[in-house]
């Protein structure tokens, strides 16, 4: 009996410290009224009435224009006073793939090996993250699911942050194949060296991209699934995402997919201002490096990271947010800060919203139903009190994901409120 009861408490334990529970499907049509709407695509609507009906907006117009005939039937919210946004996406995240960075079994964002196209970083997601539900109150409520690794490091998969399991999670399912690029230079405790293995690196990928074109056009008699996974890639239907910062790299990598006809988008890029005329020229996105980060070099701008969004945007490059590097799962809460720092060093807030919702929707090719407030795209919006590029005001009362209710409850919130009883005492 002893052990039973033991048992129990352990199940109760466990429970309480459990992901909320999914929101359950929207049955009842929603309208909000009163609230100023961002829309996402550099637009705003003062004072908006917004209804969405079976997870899809089926109205947005603008209050003072057009006088909306509500049914009965229709739950209000009342937002005058408050701002509706479309839901934050965050690429290249490891998000649901590590929970605990000291504890082995819950690391799991990377394969062994170089050549790893065919891993998928979808099954490896875990939903139940604590991690991941606390993005949902800072509205950050899609991402794309990265492995990391080696050369090739394998597929994403672009997922909603309130799911059961990663089936349910899925959006879009392998979206891309990650690379990263070799550097030129290798940086270590403060010293720089050339990587005298660059070039040697470079023709590998050569090599093993014209081996995969090479297997895809034989026979196949010998399966080799790092090749088969390539496929989509070689013929360009699938995006290669390539991490690369430096110049000379970001350059190469740009002639490399030109010879091959490949659909590329540049991670990271801390140099890629230095290539504006080549990107726009290819029409190539960048989904750039954290905002809130050092430079790179002792003579770069102190400010470069918290520019660079606007050297971009202003030659007509598609830009995005990205929060990957040191604690990024955890710092990835933050992404809406990141785009307000670019509002101080240049953007328009419109423009700083657009790095995080319809911009990172288009990239990641899932702007026909996400990232920004439109007739007949999904319902995953959120409302909050005041701005929400600000720390200070971005406070959510309500957040949607495909017109389901979600709870803005999290291990977080649970231990802010019992810590600022505390305080009161």
């Amino acid at each position: 009996m002893k052990k039973l009861t033991t048992y129990i408490l352990s199940l109760c334990a466990i429970a309480a410290f459990a992901q909320q529970t999914p929101a359950p499907k929207q049955t009842q049509d929603i309208a909000i009224t009163g609230a100023t709407a961002h829309i996402g695509n550099g637009k705003t609507i003062a004072n908006s009435t917004i209804i969405f009906s079976d997870g899809k907006i089926t109205n947005i117009v603008d209050a003072n224009e057009v006088k909306l005939n509500i049914a009965s039937n229709v739950k209000i919210i009342n937002a005058t006073g408050k701002h509706v946004y479309p839901g934050f996406i965050v690429p290249n995240s490891t998000l649901g793939l590590v929970e605990i960075d000291a504890v082995r079994a819950s690391d799991d964002d990377a394969e062994i090996g170089d050549w790893n196209a065919n891993i998928r970083s979808l099954i490896a997601y875990n939903a139940e993250s604590k991690v991941v539900e606390s993005m949902r109150p800072n509205g950050v409520l899609l991402g794309q699911i990265t492995p990391r690794g080696a050369r090739l490091t394998g597929t994403s998969s672009v997922v909603q942050f309130d799911a059961w399991n990663w089936e349910d999670a899925a959006v879009k399912v392998d979206d891309a194949v990650h690379l990263n690029w070799p550097r030129n230079f290798r940086r270590r405790w403060g010293s720089v060296s050339v990587n005298k293995e660059y070039a040697e690196q470079v023709q590998e990928i050569r090599a093993y991209f014209n081996n995969a074109k090479a297997y895809l056009q034989g026979s196949k008699s010998t399966v080799n699934l790092p090749y088969d996974a390539l496929s989509d890639v070689l013929d360009g239907s699938k995006k290669l995402f390539i991490h690369v910062d430096e110049e000379k790299g970001i350059i190469d990598a740009v002639n490399f997919v030109k010879e091959n006809n490949l659909n590329m988008v540049v991670v990271g890029g801390a140099e890629a201002y230095k290539t504006n005329e080549l990107l726009k020229e290819n029409n190539i996105p960048v989904v750039l490096m954290r905002a809130h980060s050092l430079p790179s070099l002792d003579d770069n701008d102190y400010d470069l990271p918290y520019k660079m969004a606007k050297l971009l945007t202003d030659v007509g490059i598609t830009v995005a947010l990205e929060a990957s590097g040191d604690m990024e799962r955890m710092s990835s809460r933050n992404l809406p800060f990141y785009a307000g720092t670019t509002v101080a060093h240049g953007l328009t807030k419109a423009q700083a919203l657009q790095l995080i919702t319809l911009n990172a929707a288009k990239i990641l090719g899932i702007d026909a139903n996400y990232g920004s407030l439109e007739k007949g795209k999904s319902a995953t919006l959120f409302i909050s009190e005041g701005d929400a590029l600000d720390m200070k005001t971005n406070v959510l009362t309500h957040a949607f994901i495909d017109g389901r209710d979600l709870s803005l409850e999290t291990h977080q919130t649970k231990l802010w409120k019992r810590y600022s009883k505390k305080l009161e005492n």
